[in-house]
């Protein structure tokens, strides 16, 4: 038998990967699983997003019924005290009724969910006692 050595380029031969051979499509099957379950996760991100938006309308709901009914007990006006009391962007989102000597505030939270604003709305009440005499 004779050996015949050959000086050229050498050539190599395909690296596998400790995983063997099917490692390649895995790849590709991963990018697809990617695109696949990123729009799932961007609305699980808006949701807690907004669910972080209604938490902060209620209790800007709180502060402004409390505000409200501290002006009651004052004789100012309760209103103007709750309006006072809501960050700016919330004022436009929010209802406030006195009836008597109790206030009631509800706020909207800000959210892209359109349709879900109303259904998380918050709504605070609070009531300044009865009457002085």
């Amino acid at each position: 038998m004779s050996t015949t050595l050959r000086s050229g380029p050498m050539r190599s031969s395909p690296v596998e990967s400790p995983a063997g051979p099917a490692c390649g499509g895995e790849v590709g099957q991963a990018s697809i699983e990617l695109v696949a379950l990123l729009p799932l996760t961007l609305l699980i991100g808006l949701g807690i997003l907004t669910l972080l938006a209604s938490h902060a309308a209620s209790g800007q709901a709180a502060a402004a019924a409390q505000a409200g009914a501290m002006a009651l007990i004052q004789d100012a006006d309760a209103r103007e005290a709750a309006r006072a009391a809501l960050p700016g962007a919330a004022r436009r989102r929010a209802t406030i009724s006195v009836d008597g000597r109790a206030i009631t505030v509800t706020v909207r939270p800000e959210t892209q969910l359109g349709f879900l604003a109303n259904a998380l709305s918050a709504t605070a009440s609070a009531d300044a006692g009865p009457e002085p005499r």
